[in-house]
């Protein structure tokens, strides 16, 4: 009898408990734009496992979520993280702002060979999913260099397999970046005929338009033209007015997109929450200026009469956006110069003992760029218009950040704080949107349109990317002058099940993974 007894004893301490983990007592956020609820959520070997009360149920870990929001995990479509992930696989600044799921390969650019890149992110064991666009620029590039000119027939024929061989691997769309060389030389016809290529595997078509500015309207036109033609979903990237003589004129943009919605195009745009942008300085200059490589930039630059061209057409694009001087523009990151870093460039123009002239800043600009391109950040753009496209219903909030190494350079802040900056000011002290349509904006919207169809919910059977805070007390702390900051306010977050913040501290564990899209 003893020996029964001690038998059933053992059995019932090796018998797992009900659950690997249970949430407790939660204020449930779940994604859809509902109403909170109260409830325990348990998950079992990645996946959320049971919804509702818990109480006698048992957990390898229970964590008392009592005054606490959990949220699916958010999901960045619109990130740059190519030359950060393999310095940071875990993704730090990203977790700590409650993001579980990005997007790269945005704007263009993204890495072209998929498989052997998905191998390396594999063997580096990532903190976050990850998945990524292909990207009109770097498959250009690849077949034509940054020659300004249209693609022949053969180069498009080269660029459509470039593009249908990653979405085979894994791609979810395809990218451009139409202010951007060499995509900025290309045609529609270009653009569409590559899309095409991306359709036939049920990708997204992410665009950085053509213009953001004055000509607006005729690009999100643009962008609404590949989506037809090509038979796809649109997302128009970080979504914004960024003329200064134009502030305010978002109305017209979102009217816009609106009216192609009620035709039967599903587009909707995404936006980060600031007002500055963050791009190369190289954007300051004329596109032609740029084409063919550094050697021919160079060359250009040292040609009094080129330089001089350059320079005036710099000049008028200044006045055309409305600036009076270049104080709008800010060194971001320049590893040949890290003493410029954090300076406007009337700041360095003044340092180099130049007269404070638009001209003289001109041609401070082109010095910099004869020594190297650095990463800028701009302030572009009015709050009027930040607040409006907030509020549009389908707007996504991403950051169109990167994986930061800590202290290194003078970033834009979105890569640290883009959520917690929605939550904090535009929730909590604005009170632009709800907390629920924010949770929304940033889960299950981007979520269905980047077919992620088990994540950016909280259902019984998806994902168990998770986020636990306190929405009184999320903040986000990166600002201009120091954005190396993390934000504060995010308690737990899961990665398909696998604490990564635990009580606030990032944990040394790997949930993230490669997302690949499963060609239809």
């Amino acid at each position: 009898m003893r020996a029964v007894l001690t038998l059933l004893t053992l059995a019932a301490c090796l018998s797992a408990a009900d659950y690997q983990l249970i949430l407790r007592n939660a204020r449930v956020i779940d994604g859809s734009g509902n109403p909170w609820f109260r409830a325990d959520i348990a998950v079992n070997d990645g996946k959320i496992a049971a919804i509702g009360r818990l109480a006698g149920k048992t957990a390898g870990r229970d964590i008392d979520a009592r005054n606490r929001v959990v949220a699916p995990g958010f999901i960045d479509v619109h990130t740059h993280v190519e030359t950060g992930v393999d310095k940071v696989p875990r993704g730090d600044n990203y977790l700590l702002d409650g993001v579980t799921t990005i997007v790269t390969g945005n704007c263009g650019g993204s890495r072209v060979e998929l498989d052997e890149w998905f191998r390396q992110l594999d063997e580096l064991k990532l903190g976050l999913n990850l998945s990524t666009l292909i990207g009109h620029n770097s498959v250009r590039a690849k077949v034509m260099g940054t020659a300004n000119r249209k693609a022949t027939p053969e180069e498009i024929a080269q660029m459509q397999l470039i593009v249908e061989t990653a979405m085979k691997q894994g791609a979810v769309g395809f990218s451009t970046g139409l202010i951007y060389i060499p995509g900025t030389y290309s045609d529609t016809a270009e653009v569409v005929a590559l899309a095409k290529a991306a359709s036939k595997y049920g990708g997204v078509y992410a665009s950085h338009m053509r213009d953001e500015g004055e000509h607006v309207l005729d690009a999100i036109s643009e962008a609404v033209q590949v989506g037809r033609e090509a038979g796809m979903p649109v997302q128009i990237s970080h979504f914004k007015i960024d003329n200064k003589r134009l502030w305010g004129g978002s109305a017209k943009s979102i009217d816009l997109v609106e009216r192609y919605r009620r035709e039967g195009v599903d587009v909707v745009v995404d936006q980060y929450p600031y007002d500055h942008s963050s791009t190369n300085l190289g954007i300051t200059l004329p596109s032609w200026a740029l084409a063919d490589g550094r050697e021919a930039i160079l060359e250009r630059l040292r040609s009094a009469e080129t330089r001089a061209r350059i320079k005036t057409e710099m000049l008028a694009r200044l006045s055309q956006l409305g600036h009076s001087d270049y104080s709008y523009a800010t060194v971001g990151s320049f590893e040949q110069d890290r003493t410029i870093e954090g300076k406007n460039i009337s700041e360095i123009n003044r340092a180099r003992g130049r007269e404070a002239t638009p001209a003289n800043e001109a041609e401070t600009v082109l010095d910099i760029i004869e020594a190297g391109m650095p990463s800028m950040v701009y302030h572009s753009m009015g709050m009027e218009d930040v607040e409006r496209i907030l509020r549009y219903p389908n707007t996504a909030i991403a950051s169109d950040g990167g994986i930061r190494e800590f202290g290194v350079g003078v970033p834009h802040p979105r890569s640290y704080g883009t959520n917690a900056k929605v939550l904090a000011e535009f929730v909590r002290t604005r009170k632009t949107i709800t907390l629920e349509d924010a949770i929304r904006r940033m889960t299950s919207l981007p979520a269905r349109t980047f077919g992620f169809n088990d994540r950016g919910l909280i259902r019984e059977g998806m994902a168990a990317d998770l986020v636990v805070f306190d929405p009184g007390r999320v903040e986000d702390k990166a600002t201009y002058q120091q954005p190396h900051q993390y934000t504060e306010g995010f308690d737990y977050v899961l990665v398909n099940g696998v604490l990564m913040i635990d009580d606030g501290k990032l944990t040394e564990a790997r949930g993230g993974r490669v997302l690949r899209r499963n060609p239809q």
